[in-house]
């Protein structure tokens, strides 16, 4: 198992340059030459059983629990980022680690959790995007992941951010295909309120507002679960996933200072054993000056459980060699799907199509 950790590489764009403008606005000149849409089906065009939906994908599992064209490897990328309040400039650098990581191999690119604004209920509303603006050329971070995905043909995905839709607020990923087509989107299930006393207090629920169900999309890159920070913390998300199919299930995520070195590697090696899968977790990098402290160390874990690769707290890019096949192995030496008393129990999944 081939893994690294680099420093995110790829051209610094100054927030006023030219380049930076057209990430800006969704441009797709990021790097690639892209084909036009006439020479390239999409990838939905070229997988019409796929659907989605607005609050959760659903993709039905085959017999063995894969995709029948799934792919058997895939080379992952976490984009740890340094965010700050310049939203332009956060933009332009999650666009370009995009294109770095895809140069460097990677299949599936995967961003943190709310990637373009500092994470506190005062910037929600105001770097939120309504992604309906997006034809017309507004949703800027929606546009430059788009175009970012298109431009390097990889599959993306997005992290989250801030969305609002009919007067609500949503912590939402985006997932697009290698064509810079929407594939997917899930809105945070669990929000983040917790109270320690004399630690830390947060209540995403003050201006956010839940979201409506599981994530499972066909990508490229496999089947994939998606949730967002906190709902790693609920293993019924994970094992719906898991029923439906999911082969890896990623989770961008901002854990903090008091529960990301006691809770953030335990809970993604939990989901990962659990139900013997991939889990891959995405933090944006430590910055000293912001006032929430995300933990870093953006980690990729196998269905055994083992770490396969992570990192420390600094802007970084994390990399990682998948092999689906081995969930095929781990299962057949530990059946516990076969094993589980549904006689005695069992997973309602109630958006299940």
């Amino acid at each position: 198992m081939r893994v690294a950790c680099a420093r995110i590489l790829g051209p610094q764009l100054c927030p006023g340059s030219a380049a930076a403008q057209r990430l800006w606005h969704g441009g797709a000149a990021l790097g690639r030459r892209q084909p036009s849409a006439a020479a390239r089906p999409s990838y939905s065009q070229q997988h019409p059983q796929q659907r989605r939906r607005s609050l959760g994908t659903v993709a039905m599992a085959s017999a063995d629990g894969a995709p029948g064209d799934a792919p058997s490897k895939v080379k992952i990328a976490l984009c740890q980022l340094s965010v700050t309040a310049d939203k332009p400039a956060n933009i332009a650098a999650a666009a370009a680690a995009v294109g770095a990581a895809a140069a460097a191999g990677a299949g599936l690119v995967v961003l943190p959790e709310m990637w373009n604004c500092p994470y506190s209920n005062d910037s929600f509303p105001s770097y939120a995007e309504d992604f309906s603006e997006a034809p017309s050329g507004g949703a800027p971070s929606y546009l430059a992941l788009s175009a970012a995905a298109a431009a390097a043909g990889v599959t993306v995905v997005g992290g989250s951010v801030p969305e609002r839709e009919g007067g609500q607020l949503f912590n939402t990923c985006c997932v697009f295909g290698p064509d810079g087509q929407l594939l997917a989107k899930h809105r945070k299930v669990h929000l983040f309120d917790i109270d320690i006393p004399g630690k830390m207090t947060f209540k995403e629920s003050l201006t956010l507002s839940p979201g409506g169900g599981p994530t499972v999309v066909d990508t490229p890159a496999g089947r994939l679960g998606v949730g967002i920070c906190y709902d790693i913390r609920f293993p019924e998300l994970a094992m719906v996933c898991a029923k439906r199919g999911a082969q890896l299930i990623v989770y961008p995520g901002a854990f903090n200072m008091v529960t990301g070195p006691v809770h953030w590697e335990l809970l993604a090696k939990a989901r990962a054993v659990d139900n013997q899968l991939f889990v891959a977790t995405c933090s944006p990098a430590r910055s000293p000056e912001a006032s929430y402290q995300a933990w870093g160390h953006s980690t990729v874990v196998g269905p055994f459980a083992e770490v396969l690769a992570t990192c420390e707290h600094e802007p970084a890019t994390v990399f990682a060699d998948i092999d689906y096949g081995q969930i095929a192995e781990r299962r057949a030496n530990m059946p516990l799907t076969q094993q589980r008393r549904s006689d005695l129990y069992e997973l309602v999944d109630k958006t299940a199509a």
